[in-house]
């Protein structure tokens, strides 16, 4: 990936780093019970990147929160949750942009779960789902976030 755009993130601790290249394909907030849980807050923030542009280089993350069709890895030593795949849905990793070395440029452009958001829980996301995007959408929402400046 040397030559390449790209952003280095890691856990609390610094003990498992990663390395994502690019532009994700979207950013989100979602807002449901599992993962207020899940981030300790009101809701959990989210950066979508093709799993070809996701490199551990250091460390080895832990599975964590609930084992089913997500997979959710955090750092074994300070427990910090990183990232989860969703290869049963593509070939995705969804990382936690404020485990990136500079987060300072993330917004969300799409929440979900409006439905479990806590009432003073606001965002400034484009685009707002009840629950989840049906996959139908998923195409047309990936390409509007594709052509914004997000």
């Amino acid at each position: 990936m040397m030559g390449e755009n790209f952003q280095e993130g890691g856990c609390r601790c610094g003990q498992v780093r990663f390395r994502v290249r690019g532009r994700p394909m979207i950013t989100l907030a979602c807002h449901c019970t599992g993962c207020q849980k899940m981030s300790s807050s009101a809701f959990s923030l989210s950066a979508l990147y093709g799993k070809e542009n996701f490199e551990l280089i250091s460390g080895e993350p832990v599975l964590g929160g609930l084992r089913g069709e997500l997979k959710h890895f955090f750092c074994p030593s300070c427990m910090s949750w990183m990232f989860t795949r969703l290869d049963s849905l593509g070939p995705f990793v969804n990382i936690r942009p404020t485990m990136l070395d500079d987060a300072s440029g993330f917004r969300p452009f799409a929440e979900t779960y409006t439905c479990e958001a806590m009432p003073w829980a606001k965002t400034t996301a484009v685009r707002s789902f009840e629950k989840f995007p049906e996959m139908e959408q998923m195409p047309a929402l990936l390409a509007e976030f594709a052509e914004s400046d997000f």
